[in-house]
Order: C-alpha cells, then sequence, then structure tokens
C-alpha cells in the first residue's frame, strides 16, 4: 500500500508528456504554452518564492501540473486558473494520482486570467506562476489590482520582460510595466531559467521576477490619472515631458507648468522619473 502522506511526486519528461498524449496535446505557440519537465527547477521556484504552509497560492497557466505539484508540496492551498479546458479537466486527476494527500488542498478554475473578477475560497496571499509569455505584464497588473491579499510573488516571464518588470527609473529598459509594477509591489529580478527545461523548449530566455507588495504612492490622484499619465509619458520615448503630456492638458506652455509645479524638470523624459513623481504629476493635472 502506498504511504498517502507523502509528499507529491513531481513531473519529469516523461510523466509531462504520457499527460500530453492522454489529451493528444500540441502544445500552442498562441497560448504560449511551454510544459516545465525538469523537477528541480519547479523545487527552485517555489523555493525562492518564499511560500510557506500559511499561503494561500495562485497560480495561472498550470498546464499539466508540474509547478501546482510543488507548491502543493509546501502551501496551505493552490488555486489555479487555466484558460484550456482540455487541461482545466486533466489537473484533478493529475493531482489525485501524484499527491494524493495534498488533493483536497487544490481547485482548478476554469478561466481567462485576465478577466476573473473573484476567487473561490480563502483570500490568496502569494502568486506563483509560469506565465503565459504573450499576456503575462497584463496578467500580473490585472491580479495586483484585483487581490489586495496578495502579499508577494515570483512570477516566470520572458527574460526581457523580467528585466523591464525590474528595471529602475534611469535604466535602458524602464518603461511601462516597470512603473506600473512598482505602484504595487517591489520589485527584483530573481535569476534566469535555461530553454532546456521546458518541452517543446522556447526560443527565448526566461527570468524569474519576485516582488513583495507595499503601499502605492501617498497621492491624492487616482490609480487610472496615475497610469494615464504614465502612458502618455512613454507612448513616445523620445518626447521630453512637456511635449508627451500636452494631449492630456492642451497645450505644451500648461504641460511645462503644471509639470514646474510637481516639482518634476519639464524636459525630462518618462524613463527618469519614479512612480512617485508619475504620481505628483497627475495629482496637479487639472481634472
Amino acid at each position: 500500500m502506498s504511504d498517502t502522506s507523502a509528499g507529491p511526486r513531481l513531473l519529469g519528461p516523461a510523466e509531462v508528456r504520457q499527460l500530453a498524449d492522454r489529451l493528444d496535446l500540441r502544445p500552442t505557440k498562441q497560448r504560449g504554452q511551454n510544459f516545465v519537465i525538469d523537477p528541480n527547477t519547479v523545487r527552485r521556484i517555489v523555493r525562492e518564492s518564499g511560500v510557506g504552509p500559511d499561503d494561500v497560492v495562485v497560480e495561472v497557466g498550470p498546464g499539466l501540473g508540474s509547478l501546482t505539484l510543488a507548491l502543493l508540496g509546501v502551501a496551505r492551498r493552490v488555486v489555479a486558473i487555466e484558460v484550456d479546458e482540455l487541461l482545466a479537466g486533466l489537473l484533478p486527476e493529475t493531482i489525485a494520482t501524484y499527491a494524493p494527500a495534498q488533493a483536497d488542498r487544490f481547485e482548478v478554475v476554469l478561466a481567462d486570467a485576465m478577466r476573473i473578477t473573484e476567487l473561490p475560497g480563502p483570500a490568496p496571499t502569494a502568486l506563483v506562476a509560469n506565465l503565459p509569455y504573450n499576456v503575462s505584464v497584463p496578467v500580473l497588473l490585472h491580479l495586483l489590482q484585483l487581490l489586495p491579499s496578495l502579499e508577494r510573488g515570483l512570477v516566470m516571464v520572458q527574460s526581457e520582460v523580467a528585466d523591464r518588470l525590474a528595471a529602475p527609473p534611469g535604466s535602458k529598459v524602464y518603461g511601462v510595466p516597470s512603473v506600473k509594477a512598482a505602484w504595487y509591489a517591489d520589485v527584483r529580478r530573481a535569476g534566469a531559467i535555461g530553454r532546456n527545461v521546458f518541452w517543446p523548449a522556447p526560443n527565448v530566455d526566461s527570468g524569474l521576477v519576485a516582488w513583495t507588495r507595499r503601499e502605492p504612492p501617498t497621492t491624492t490622484a487616482t490609480r487610472e490619472q496615475v497610469f494615464a499619465v504614465v502612458d502618455v509619458a512613454f507612448a513616445h520615448r523620445r518626447k521630453v515631458l512637456r511635449g508627451a503630456l500636452r494631449q492630456l492638458v492642451g497645450s505644451a506652455e500648461d504641460a511645462a507648468a503644471a509639470l514646474e509645479r510637481a516639482g518634476v524638470d519639464p524636459m525630462a523624459r518618462g524613463e527618469s522619473l519614479s512612480v512617485e513623481q508619475f504620481a505628483r504629476i497627475a495629482e496637479v493635472l487639472p481634472r
């Protein structure tokens, strides 16, 4: 008789292909499907995430369950959001087979992570996911906004997206994702992931991004107002702020006056500003 109190068994290349064959699954680029086939990689992701026995974890795009199983080994509960009906349908059976002792702590939600408005069960405290690369930034920002209970997270994304999310003001790749992520959290790069741990192997490198929730900047402006300024500031990267913000206030002169009131150089560019400075600009712009 097998020991039901044991931790989950993890998926290797043979198990992943076996599960894929059962579904006659051909991973699609359209959904950014690249399945992790290396148990050491999912162990590392879980370790880096800092998830523990009190955590309720949200996972996006669990696929065949590689990372899900590793998370169930440490977390109190895992809620997986999967948009693919076939994959979502097989997951509970996979969990029951490979993690029988943890199966009651798992739930799958068949949904598009960009469109969910709530999750079942207790409030989630962590987000850990191998995010589909084509929607990684919007999904991350949506969940940070939707789920204020999320305290921290670790996501695997395309390497250059990881660089952008974690970029500080003034760096070459600092942009809209960097500023918007900084509104919610302190974000940092947490390592690189090789291509050979996936099936099929992607033609891009992957990176880990860790974040810890923090209070947004103190401001009388709304998040939407601040984000509108961010979007406009980076829409024309070469434009200085007085020119870029003209479309929000009507003229370059009005934009320059507002920037001076906010204590920001009108000749600065968006990539040099912190999220706090963007918040100050949003405050002084005419509503």
